[in-house]
């Protein structure tokens, strides 16, 4: 072999055990990257306002070596979280389960960037189911639809005003020299009075304003830090440093009461299926309606039962945390 040859071939060894080294070192130290598929889950149909969303399907994606699952909220949202091998495999199996509709099953590909992720929407085509199981038994109908709830609102009533005077006694002017209380230029020593107001309980005072009223009021000074605010105590504290001076202290008393005004909502109504929308500061919701000509009421409580319909609920948040009400007919129900 050529001399000359021999550290070449020496350099290339050493650059493919470096290079070895640190394709194991990778391998080590290599944490695969998180990916996400979030999604939401719809009722297939050829009207759009007819796709409304399906809770509580069951979503599995696989790699073909493991698999995470998840399930839909009442909006029919669903989230993965995905961590592929050291060999990413970027094609995922998705395969969607719910009561009542048929399985699907679809891909996604993953794009293995960080922070990337993918979004999935999965129509699942609804069993036929008959409106009637028993075709022998009358239909019920249901007509004259609206949703009764109250919104308690705070009402603020002026039931009267308070009036308190105190004086701050003070005779002559003497330097300061340092002895608290001094007028605000630090110049003159000077005495300090106060007084408090309590409105009772469930009162609070506002509009408080605190005056000299007799006395050398341009030598006085009052602190509003105590009343400035209201509230159900006030303080009034003031200073003097040429003569005595009266104060006067005057506000005036709120009290609070809740009210509650009783409130009607419409809701909408798709082939079999009502929607309805009611405020987060809503209480004792329920659907009145006519069943066979005759007026009921059904109340909503928590678990959102009533005999003829199967009900779901959701908090929209971008919109005053309202809550989205979604109840679908029973068999042997229609409107």
């Amino acid at each position: 072999m050529n001399e000359k040859a021999v550290p070449a071939l020496a350099g290339i060894v050493v650059l493919m055990v470096a290079a070895v080294a640190a394709v194991i070192l990778h391998q080590r130290h290599w944490t695969p990257l998180a990916l996400s598929i979030q999604g939401a889950v719809i009722r297939h149909d050829a009207i759009a306002r007819n796709e409304l969303p399906i809770s509580g399907a069951l979503i599995t994606a696989t790699d073909g070596a493991r698999s995470v699952t998840a399930q839909s909220d009442a909006s029919g949202y669903f989230a993965l979280t995905f961590r592929p091998g050291l060999v990413p495999r970027r094609t995922i199996d998705l395969r969607f389960t719910a009561p009542g509709y048929q399985p699907l099953q679809m891909q996604t590909q993953l794009h293995l960037r960080p922070g990337s992720g993918q979004l999935a929407v999965a129509e699942l085509v609804p069993i036929a189911q008959p409106v009637n199981p028993n075709p022998s038994a009358p239909v019920t109908v249901l007509s004259n639809i609206r949703v009764r709830y109250t919104v308690n609102t705070r009402r603020d009533e002026n039931i009267g005003s308070a009036v308190r005077t105190f004086e701050v006694v003070h005779h002559g002017s003497e330097p300061c020299r340092q002895q608290s209380p001094c007028s605000p230029d630090g110049q003159w020593k000077a005495s300090s009075g106060a007084v408090t107001m309590d409105a009772g309980s469930g009162n609070e005072f506002r509009n408080v304003r605190a005056s000299c009223i007799a006395g050398a009021c341009p030598f006085t000074h009052i602190d509003s830090a105590g009343f400035v605010n209201g509230g159900r105590t006030v303080t009034a504290s003031a200073i003097a440093w040429a003569d005595t001076a009266t104060f006067l202290l005057e506000a005036e008393v709120f009290h609070a009461t809740l009210s509650g005004g009783e409130r009607h909502s419409y809701p909408v109504l798709y082939e079999r299926t009502l929607t309805f929308t009611l405020p987060a500061s809503e209480e004792g919701a329920s659907i009145e309606a006519d069943v066979n000509g005759s007026p009921m009421v059904f109340p909503l409580g928590p678990e959102l039962y009533l005999s003829w319909a199967d009900c779901v609920m959701r908090t929209n948040a971008e919109a005053e945390k309202s809550t989205v009400y979604r109840c679908e007919l029973k068999p042997g129900y229609r409107f």
